[in-house]
């Protein structure tokens, strides 16, 4: 059963990004070992678009997040915890016949097989999510909507609402979409990877990772990537430590001057012979990596957040480096990013100083010496 209908905003305050996603209560161990062995564990947030929403508000910008979550405390506690970043959560509904997921993790590097991750969310109010349920006029309310491989994994009603949402129609958001392809999420683990590229064919931004396409497409490289995935106005190619490459068409439509379009700054960039489009590759920065979680949230709201200032693709690409940087050199998923003036000036310098930055512990700081080496 739905809640109280989402308001609708006047310009002055709508959200510019809307991020519909499932979001979690996350236990974190108080200290390293196998989860068996932890005596208690702290209480956190996680969820890949939550986590979007958040740094996009505390970097400045409008943001909003819809989801459904249970009538219980650790919603309740969700729910508080989002709105404390300048998140606007009014279209969140609250299932009172299904909990809020959570789930458990080691202290060991997720992004390696040394982890633990223990999920609760099983029929949880956000598996629950369908084109029935969800606000429409909340999700269309921005100039972005942010979406996630991860959704489609949780249900049938799930992927039933991405499909519909991805749909073309008549004055819809530009759409972003990251893969986040995730097996472990799906029931039928054969299937994702054909669900996901249609998903990702059906939108106008789309964030990836060059190891997860590899794994769930089959291809090897941004090339390779762009030749299955020629749709999208814009296709960022997530490539780890060697850094991003950007391939941005210059197609015209509605939505250009976001999506990619004749108004979308090539930046630095090449022109690929037989494509009307520009390709910008960015390399990554180096950094004294804490816990690597949440990067690639952080990585897709830099991008976005520089996007929405129109500013040239390098920029976005060195925007979303910046936001990457900052939490990879903290514990958890969220940090509070760098000032705007300083990834302004930092995202501003040539190659040769680009290249010699070095970003550790508390770099996002006022006060704090960026290194270059």
């Amino acid at each position: 059963m739905s809640g109280t209908p989402a308001r609708t905003a006047d310009t002055a305050t709508a959200a510019e990004v809307v991020c519909l996603g499932e979001s979690m209560v996350t236990f974190l161990p108080s200290q390293p070992g196998r989860l068996a062995d932890v005596p208690s564990f702290s209480r956190g947030i996680g969820g890949a678009e939550s986590n979007v929403a958040c740094a996009l508000a505390a970097a400045g910008h409008r943001a909003a997040w819809v989801s459904r979550v249970g009538a219980d405390g650790f919603g309740d506690h969700l729910v508080e915890a989002i709105a404390g970043y300048g998140v606007d959560t009014r279209a969140v509904r609250r299932d009172p016949a299904r909990p809020t997921g959570i789930y458990f993790r080691t202290a060991t590097d997720r992004a390696t097989d040394v982890h633990e991750v223990a999920y609760y969310r099983s029929g949880s109010a956000a598996s629950a999510m369908s084109p029935d349920n969800v606000p429409y006029e909340a999700l269309f309310a921005g100039r972005v909507l942010h979406l996630s491989g991860i959704t489609a994994a949780l249900s049938a009603d799930c992927l039933a609402l991405l499909h519909d949402l991805t749909a073309p129609r008549s004055g819809r958001p530009l759409i972003s979409f990251d893969v986040n392809h995730r097996p472990g999420l799906w029931r039928d683990a054969g299937a994702a990877p054909d669900v996901l590229l249609d998903l990702a064919r059906r939108c106008d931004l789309v964030f990836v990772g060059e190891d997860e396409a590899e794994e769930a497409w089959g291809v090897k490289g941004a090339e390779a990537i762009r030749a299955v995935l020629p749709e999208p106005g814009v296709l960022v190619v997530k490539r780890g430590a060697t850094g991003a490459t950007v391939f941005s068409g210059l197609r015209p439509g509605p939505r250009s001057s976001i999506a990619g379009g004749a108004e979308f700054a090539p930046g630095e960039a090449e022109t690929v012979p037989g494509r009307a489009e520009s390709v910008t590759t960015v390399p990554a920065l180096r950094v004294d990596v804490v816990a690597p979680v949440g990067a690639g949230d952080a990585f897709a709201a830099g991008f976005l957040s520089a996007t929405l200032r129109d500013l040239p693709v390098r920029d976005r690409v060195r925007h979303g480096h910046l936001m990457a940087a900052a939490v990879l050199t903290v514990p958890g998923d969220l940090t509070d990013p760098p000032a705007r003036a300083h990834a302004d000036a930092l995202a501003a310098l040539d190659d040769e100083a680009w290249g010699r930055l070095r970003l550790g512990p508390g770099w996002t700081g006022d006060d704090q010496e960026v290194r270059t080496t």
